[in-house]
């Protein structure tokens, strides 16, 4: 029996120093496309439930930059939301306020992607993940990013967040 349990404990230790930092990482990757789902899917159907108070363009816009300009999250807070309408009008940007008001229908990241048009096609489908290239908070230049989208509720408008992936 002892040498049965050194056995499984020295299998074990040989397991525990084959795992590689991918496998580190891969883990972390999942947790944190799993807090972009949770997140995204509470303020899209929190956003929705109170934009059906809330009639007047500019006051509901006015109440989304609100609810999500102080959110972050991610060890390194790299996590935050933006919302656009369906065809690609910046509603709210938590971290990038010149973007807000600005049409981003026919904006390529530097990979030629039209990241915009692509999350809003997802959202519109019911949400999901696009893969593109942007500017990390605290960062210099453009990162891969995994994000993730889905519509709000009683609204034109999808949110989101994401992965930064580098």
């Amino acid at each position: 029996m002892k040498s049965k349990l050194l056995s499984l404990v020295a299998i074990a230790a040989l397991f525990m120093a084959g795992c590689s930092k991918n496998d580190d990482e891969n883990t972390n990757l999942e947790w944190n496309k799993q807090i972009a789902i949770a997140y995204v899917h509470s303020y899209a159907v929190s956003i929705g439930a109170a934009a059906q108070d809330i009639s007047d363009d500019s006051a509901r816009i006015a109440y989304i930059r609100r609810a999500i300009d102080p959110i972050r999250f991610y060890p390194d807070s790299s996590g935050y939301f933006y919302v656009y309408d369906f065809n690609c009008l910046n509603i709210a940007h938590a971290t990038q306020k010149n973007l807000q008001g600005q049409n981003l229908y026919n904006y390529t990241d530097s990979h030629g992607k039209f990241v915009i048009r692509e999350l809003s096609a997802k959202s519109q489908t019911g949400g999901g993940y696009v893969e593109f290239y942007w500017i990390k908070p605290g960062d210099n230049g453009e990162k891969k990013k995994l994000g993730y989208v889905e519509p709000i509720p009683n609204t034109n408008y999808f949110i989101g967040t994401g992965v930064y992936l580098e």
